[in-house]
């Protein structure tokens, strides 16, 4: 029975989808007598969380006595930019809740179902908790590992090359173009290499104008930083930090950051990142970057654009280096789309 209302509120949840940042996706329904009276999702950062708008939602507030409240991650016990769900479900008079998922913030982590047993609500913990867990892998990543969730993405031709030497080059066609800019805008920020933005010169922009993420550049030796004219320093739309080793002596536009790290390593920037609250990372290369990030472990996706176009030669090979390997990575959770002539395989780390 609780598996059944348990879904219900994981359905919830997803209407909060690209709107939560950095929230979690979190659902909640209301059951009395088997039938759902109210239910509720947080729907965008800063406001009402899903177990009260459940709470607000009743159809019959006089059954609330005898209801149970299933919801998706554990209620928050803390005043944030809301006070604590765990007083609002109290104060409601409900006697049982259901949670998939302990919260692993550890502003939470226990504190609200301690808080809720402690008033005499019988609470019930890990009813469906993978599929909740699904929910929310980029805020799990980020309070379980200290650092935020990273996919590696790339778009390669069917002999394994990125683009031509040098040279700006379409991989991937119309459609896949569109997918990618709509995926950037389930991540905070999006990261590339100073050589990425001189021979492309792109935007790094997604589709939601009131959300794109924050573009992330990796820049060691400073070469950027005499080419103002480039699109990531002329567009606004959203914040711009360049990660290098170099002084700046320059005027930078207000929207770019220059962030000097004495060593911009995979993982002074992670850490860097980590203390800025990025909690997921969509890191688009070139070769040698991705390479860095595979080679640091600092990765738990990686998704693949395949389009049916050879180069050869000299073009330059996806994630490549000088370093010698003597492993094959296998990963796991595997899946394979078509977009109308490319392919898109995703895979997590095992």
């Amino acid at each position: 029975m609780h598996e059944k209302y348990m879904k219900l509120a994981i359905q919830e949840a997803k209407k909060g989808f690209g709107r939560t940042f950095t929230n979690p996706l979190v659902g909640a329904v209301i059951v009395n007598n088997d039938q759902v009276i109210a239910s509720g999702a947080h729907l965008e950062y800063g406001k009402e969380h899903a177990e009260v708008n459940a709470l607000s939602s009743y159809k019959a507030p006089d059954k609330r006595f005898d209801s149970i409240l299933y919801v998706t991650l554990e209620p928050c016990n803390h005043d944030g930019k809301q006070p604590p769900c765990t007083q609002a479900i109290i104060n409601s008079g409900i006697k049982q809740v259901v949670i998939a998922q302990l919260d692993p913030n550890p502003l939470v982590a226990g504190k609200g179902k301690k808080k809720l047993e402690q008033h005499g609500i019988k609470v019930i913990t890990g009813v469906l908790e993978t599929e909740a867990r699904e929910l929310n892998p980029f805020f799990n990543c980020f309070y379980e590992q200290n650092r935020p969730y990273i996919t590696l993405k790339q778009a390669i031709t069917l002999d394994g090359k990125l683009s031509l030497d040098s040279k700006r080059t379409a991989i991937t066609g119309k459609d896949t173009y569109q997918y990618v800019r709509k995926e950037r805008n389930h991540y905070q920020g999006i990261l590339v290499g100073s050589q990425t933005i001189l021979t492309d010169n792109p935007f790094l922009l997604g589709t939601d104008q009131t959300l794109h993420p924050i573009r992330i550049i990796l820049d060691r030796r400073g070469r950027l930083f005499n080419k103002l004219d480039l699109n990531v320093f002329i567009n606004q739309a959203s914040p711009v930090w360049i990660f290098t080793e170099r002084k700046v002596n320059i005027k930078l536009p207000k929207h770019v950051e220059a962030i000097v790290l004495k060593s911009a390593t995979v993982k002074s920037i992670i850490k860097e990142l980590t203390r800025r609250n990025i909690h997921s990372l969509y890191v688009e290369g070139g070769a040698k970057v991705h390479d860095s990030f595979l080679n640091s472990g600092y990765w738990d996706q990686m998704i693949t654009y395949i389009a049916p176009k050879v180069i050869g030669g000299n073009g330059v090979p996806a994630m490549s280096s000088t370093r010698e390997v003597n492993q094959v990575i296998e990963l796991t959770n595997v899946t394979v789309e078509s977009i109308h002539d490319d392919l898109r395989i995703s895979g997590r780390r095992c």
